[in-house]
């Protein structure tokens, strides 16, 4: 049986370094979305730069490139996501709010919603949001971001009720910080930052045991690898 992969953000920190895992894994094709134009040169990935994906009919549109197949397993690890922090609840603009609400949660709802609307003929799959840590350890100062992320918790416990219909399994993985070039510059504690690739290791792991493993926000507190 195929199985097809669906990287969205795959141009961002997290999604680039998933994707090289990825590759070295056993899926039969890549489909790779990214609001900037990338290159790739392989004949298993299939890129397309998508519009502003809390519009649904863009959701819809990078939908229509995939050739979804009756005998196929379809897996989507959604890494786009906003961060958004350092202000107190007097201090947050509405705007701002609604913006993190806009790139943590609307777009993983639309995504979702095509996902399952798109593979409810086919032999279902797996779904892995981007959560945070501070979504279920609240922070002050992180008051939109950490709400709009709780409220993506909600949705990927919602979707496992409605998933197993499907035969589609959904977790999120909740990381306490990103190692990034620019995280590094600010990050004393660097055992606090995990690596993209070892997140893409746990991703896979996810997909590859979605049959028992589901509802599930992995918390991410720290990483025992790092120099």
């Amino acid at each position: 049986m195929k199985k097809i992969l669906l990287v969205f953000g795959a141009g961002g920190s997290l999604g680039k370094d998933a994707v090289k895992v990825f590759l070295k894994k056993d899926f039969d094709l890549f489909y790779l979305f990214d609001s900037k134009k990338l290159s790739y040169n392989n004949d298993k990935i299939v890129y397309y730069q998508t519009g502003d994906l809390t519009k649904e009919d863009n959701v819809v549109e990078a939908f229509s490139t995939i050739e979804f197949e009756k005998n196929a397993q379809y897996y989507l690890f959604n890494t786009v996501g906003g961060f958004g922090g350092g202000n107190k609840i007097v201090e947050t603009e509405f705007s701002d709010w609604q913006r993190m609400f806009d790139i943590n949660v609307t777009i993983s709802f639309l995504l979702a919603k095509q996902f399952f609307i798109s593979v409810k003929e086919s032999k279902g799959g797996a779904i892995c949001f981007t959560s945070a840590l501070t979504s279920v350890r609240p922070q002050e100062g992180k008051i939109a971001y950490g709400t709009s992320k709780s409220s993506l918790n909600y949705l990927v416990k919602t979707l496992v009720k409605e998933g197993k219909n499907y035969n589609i399994s959904v977790n999120a993985i909740a990381p306490s910080i990103l190692d990034t070039t620019e995280n590094r510059e600010w990050v004393r504690d660097k055992s606090m930052m995990i690596r993209a690739s070892e997140i893409g290791e746990l991703v896979y792991s996810l997909f590859m045991n979605k049959n028992i493993v589901s509802g599930n926000i992995i918390e991410l507190h720290f990483s025992l690898s790092q120099e």
